[in-house]
């Protein structure tokens, strides 16, 4: 096995050498469309983040009104909270 690939090792330097010239540009536009999708990436993550620590505000807003009300009210209240704030900030969607 070891044979074969030796076997076809200079014919296929050649091609690749042959592919990357030819090619420069757009070896250069994809690794640099590389560099921008992995920073999109980041902020995608970081946008993420703040989303989540938002909705958590959000809950614990929500969460601390209703431990004053009784039972009745406070599902009420959440319910109305959390609609009200799906509105207003769609984003941001307290969990229940």
């Amino acid at each position: 096995m070891i044979f074969k690939r030796r076997r076809f090792a200079e014919a296929i330097e050649r091609q690749l050498d042959l592919f990357e010239r030819e090619n420069a540009d757009l070896i250069r536009r994809s690794e640099a469309a590389e560099r921008t999708y992995d920073e999109a990436e980041e902020r995608y993550s970081e946008f993420l983040d703040l989303v989540e620590i938002a909705t958590d505000e959000l809950a614990e807003m929500r969460d601390a009104f209703a431990a004053v009300l009784e039972e009745d009210a406070a599902a009420e209240y959440e319910e109305a909270f959390d609609r009200a704030a799906r509105k207003r900030f769609p984003r941001f969607r307290p969990a229940p």
